[in-house]
This record gives C-alpha cells, sequence and structure tokens, in this order.
C-alpha cells in the first residue's frame, strides 16, 4: 500500500486563501465562538477542582472527614481515573474523528457528577461522585488543546492556548469570590457544587450544537501522518489492512513509537509533572492555609481570587503573546519562561507562606506582605501553561494529536497528584482547626512547592538540546537501546510503585 504524506492545510474551510473577506470574518467569529466556549468548559472543570479548597473546613466538618480522606478526594481519588481513562477516550476520540462529540458527552457526565458531589452525605458517597467526575473530566484538556490548535493557524497557536488556559485562573478567581460571599451570608458549599453543574451540563449542549470538527493542522516538525481523507499511511508507515481493529491497533503502535521516539517527550513530562505538583498543593492547600493565617480578615479569599485571576490571567496571555512575537526566531521561548520563571517565582511563594512571621505575628502588616508577594509569584511563575503545551501539540503527530496530548496529561495527572496524598499523610495525626494543623501545613507548603519548581526547572533546563534535536526532526531511528529501553521502563515502574503505594497507603489510614 502506497505510503501517503500528510497534507499540510491551514486550518478552517477548504481553499480558505481564496474565501472573500466577509466568509474569512465570519470564520475568525466563529473561531472565537469556538475557543471561548471551549474556555468556559474548562474554567468550570477548574472551579470545581479548587472549590473544594476554599471550604475544605466546612466540607471536614460537615461530612466529618480526616485530613487523609481530603487528600484522598484532591489527589489519587480523581487523579488515578484520569489517568487511565484519559487515553482509551483521547484514542477513541482522534480514530473516530469525534473529539466534538466525545468532549460533548464528558462535560455533561462530569458535570452531572458534580451535582452528586454535592448531594453527598458521607466520604464514600463523595469519593464515588469524584472519581465519577474524574472519568467525565480525563479527556477535556486534551481535546480542548488538540481542537484549538486545528482551529487557528499554527503561528496564532500559542495565543489561542494561552487564552484557554485563562479558565484556571478565573476559575480559582471566581472560586474565591464565589466562597467569600457563601461564607459571609452563611450558605451552605452544597449549593456552589449544584450551580456549578447545572451550568456545567448547559455548556456540554452549546458544544454540541456550535463546534464542528476542524481539520487537522501541520506540526512544526515534517512527518508523514494520516490524511483525514483517505487513511492509508500512519507517521511513516504502511497501515495494516484489514479489519477496523486491526487498523487501531496498526494506529496505536505507530503512535505510540512515534512519541517514545521523541528525544524530549519524557523529559519534558517529569519536568511538567513535578511543576503541576507544586501547582496542584497551591491550589488544593494554600487558600484555606491561609484562611487560617489570617483569620481576622474575612476579605482575604476574595483578594487572593482578583490576585490570582487578574495577574494569572494577564501572565499566561504575555506568555502566548511573547512567544508568538519570537517565532520562528527562537522556538525555545517556553522552554526557558517555565525553567526559569518558575524557579523565581518559588522565592515569592516562601514569602507568601512566611508572611506573617515576617510581620512578627501582625496580621494587618503581614497581609500586606502577602498580597504584593503573591502577585509577584504568580506574574514570574505563570508564563508558561499555555505557550508550553501548545508547543507540546504542535511536536506530536497530527492525526493522533489528542491521545498523545492524554499520554503527556496522564503522566503528568500521576505525578501531582501526589502532593496532596503526601500532605494528607503527613497531617493525619493533626486536629485540622489546630495551630498545630496550621504550622504543619505551613511547613508542608515551604518544602514541597519551591522542590517542584526548581526540579521542574532543572529539568527544562536539561531538556533544551533535546528539543533543538527534535525540532530539526532528529528523532532516535532504528531499534531503541537497552539504554533507552530501561530508561523507559524504570520512569514507569517507579511511577507506578509511588503512585500504588500512596494510594493504599492512604485508604489504609483514611479511617
Amino acid at each position: 500500500m502506497e505510503t501517503k504524506h500528510f497534507d499540510i492545510q491551514t486550518p478552517g474551510p477548504p481553499a480558505q486563501h481564496n474565501t472573500p473577506v466577509k466568509k474569512a470574518t465570519t470564520y475568525k467569529i466563529y473561531t472565537s465562538i469556538c475557543i471561548l466556549l471551549l474556555f468556559v468548559n474548562y474554567f468550570l472543570a477548574q472551579y470545581d477542582k479548587f472549590i473544594l479548597s476554599y471550604f475544605q473546613n466546612p466540607v471536614l466538618v460537615d461530612l466529618s472527614l480526616t485530613s487523609t480522606q481530603y487528600g484522598l478526594l484532591s489527589g489519587y481519588a480523581t487523579g488515578i481515573v484520569y489517568a487511565i481513562l484519559a487515553l482509551p477516550i483521547a484514542f477513541l476520540s482522534d480514530y473516530t474523528s469525534a473529539r466534538v462529540w466525545v468532549l460533548s458527552i464528558a462535560a455533561a457526565w462530569w458535570s452531572l457528577c458534580v451535582v452528586f458531589q454535592s448531594l453527598s452525605h458521607n466520604f464514600g458517597q463523595l469519593f464515588c461522585a469524584r472519581l465519577g467526575m474524574g472519568i467525565g473530566q480525563a479527556s477535556v484538556e486534551a481535546l480542548s488543546i488538540s481542537l484549538i490548535s486545528d482551529l487557528v493557524s499554527w503561528r496564532n497557536v500559542f495565543i489561542g492556548q494561552s487564552i484557554f488556559y485563562v479558565g484556571v485562573y478565573i476559575g480559582e478567581a471566581i472560586s474565591g469570590q464565589i466562597a467569600t460571599a457563601f461564607i459571609r451570608t452563611g450558605t451552605s458549599w452544597r449549593v456552589a457544587l449544584r450551580a456549578i453543574g447545572i451550568t456545567g451540563c448547559v455548556v456540554a449542549i452549546l458544544l454540541r450544537l456550535v463546534l464542528r470538527e476542524p481539520r487537522r493542522n501541520k506540526s512544526i516538525v515534517k512527518t508523514n501522518a494520516r490524511d483525514d481523507e483517505d487513511s492509508t499511511s500512519i507517521f511513516g508507515g504502511t497501515r495494516t489492512s484489514g479489519s477496523r481493529m486491526r487498523i487501531a491497533q496498526s494506529d496505536l503502535l505507530a503512535t505510540v513509537s512515534y512519541i517514545i521516539r521523541i528525544r524530549s517527550f519524557w523529559l519534558l513530562v517529569l519536568s511538567a509533572g513535578c511543576r503541576q505538583l507544586s501547582g496542584n498543593v497551591f491550589g488544593y492547600y494554600m487558600p484555606s492555609y491561609l484562611g487560617d493565617t489570617y483569620p481576622s480578615h474575612p476579605e482575604l479569599y476574595s483578594r487572593y481570587g482578583i490576585i490570582v485571576g487578574v495577574v494569572g490571567s494577564v501572565t499566561v496571555l504575555s506568555g502566548g503573546v511573547l512567544t508568538s512575537v519570537l517565532w520562528p526566531r527562537t522556538k525555545l521561548t517556553p522552554i526557558y519562561l517555565t525553567a526559569i520563571g518558575g524557579m523565581i517565582s518559588s522565592l515569592f511563594v516562601l514569602l507568601m507562606i512566611f508572611s506573617r512571621d515576617m510581620a512578627h505575628g501582625s496580621e494587618d502588616r503581614g497581609i500586606r506582605i502577602l498580597y504584593g508577594v503573591m502577585s509577584l509569584a504568580y506574574l514570574t511563575a505563570e508564563l508558561w501553561l499555555g505557550c508550553l503545551f501548545a508547543l507540546i501539540a504542535l511536536l506530536l503527530p497530527p492525526a493522533y494529536k489528542t491521545f498523545g496530548l492524554a499520554i503527556w496529561g496522564s503522566v503528568q495527572v500521576l505525578i501531582y497528584s501526589s502532593g496532596p496524598q503526601i500532605i494528607g499523610l503527613a497531617l493525619i495525626n493533626e486536629e485540622t482547626r489546630s495551630e498545630k494543623y496550621r504550622r504543619a501545613t505551613q511547613i508542608c507548603l515551604a518544602v514541597i512547592i519551591p522542590l517542584g519548581y526548581w526540579l521542574a526547572g532543572l529539568g527544562f533546563l536539561l531538556s533544551v538540546p533535546l528539543v533543538k534535536q527534535d525540532l530539526k526532526e532528529e528523532f532516535v531511528e532504528g531499534p531503541l537501546s537497552t539504554r533507552r529501553k530501561t530508561g523507559l521502563w524504570t520512569f514507569g515502574g517507579v511511577l507506578a510503585v509511588v503512585v500504588v503505594t500512596l494510594f493504599v497507603v492512604s485508604l489504609v489510614y483514611q479511617a
């Protein structure tokens, strides 16, 4: 069977370069609406992810939960399900070219699970609802990144992805505002989850009604891949003929082989996992820790949310714009922004954690220090998210980029979900409303967050020569060396042991 090269095209309607100006403008409006809907859907997912952190104490008291149980809910309860199910869901969406359908169904499912969380009356019910939510959210990020990378031209992918990731910061910001409003009025945390679940169902319907499956955009490295109109080849090899099952198996093996041969992929994903671990711990534990540290300042959550929303959104957009402006003179901007920005930010995070101690116990002076260094922490740390993930999307094979992004995301989830598990175990013997609990949380945050930033930064800097090779199409060729095979198996084995150990220990001690 003849091998066919992937036809590199600009996304959008066929022969778009001959399209009248009016139709081109219409397509830009349509693209903007699509990105907005994807943004809102991702924002809702982030809202649910972090809303429990603001209501940590009410949830713990209302459902009689321990710190270890809370660690399970915010760690591997959704992380393992997310990591495992993201792969088949993403592969199916690529193989069937039904990314929009899959995303819409997933959004509706996890939204219903959020409603079920609000109806929970004990740990078991809440745990099951969180697992169900993990199933639905497993493919949200990979599918959204994949769709955006095909909706806009390759030069604008960095800006488009940055707009999408504004949802992370808007989610945290609105969570803070809503948490403040609910705390002041004495309204239950259940109402917040119920409202967001119903809203998510509406957005899922809009996704299906508005979005249409876009044509596949090119990658930034030359590669052979499946053409959507004539699926006869896959990544430089001849596709297996026969049943759909055999073709799917052939595509799966070819895609995994492609990803294994990208020299920088595994170091990048390990580094990103460490970076996300710090962010995950920050998101789940920092709000409640700061609330306990400054109990006489009820406006803290609101201002915390404003700083996250405004500074985080502006910063992540700046990273995307900066990468786009410097492209293609340098293609390594996302790597440097992530590495250096995170290491600098770790210093400001430490100042956040010890802000009241620096003010000699004064809440009024300490909170002024907090707001200042927190702004600087977000300003230096959050340049990376959109531009780096866009770079990964453009390195992957176009026909199965969603599956590649799912592998990228799943490995990170298994790494960063360990953060809440570790803290939950560290705080197992502490009374949640006590000063000892706050001090123990302080130590955990001061160690885990900077350590994750620095490990990630060093990893990204070490990956620079490997990324340069990948951009030059100097992938690993021929049979894999024993060293590379050993490294991959060791990486997978260590990760599996850590995940299983932490999860089992948490289950044992959660009672």
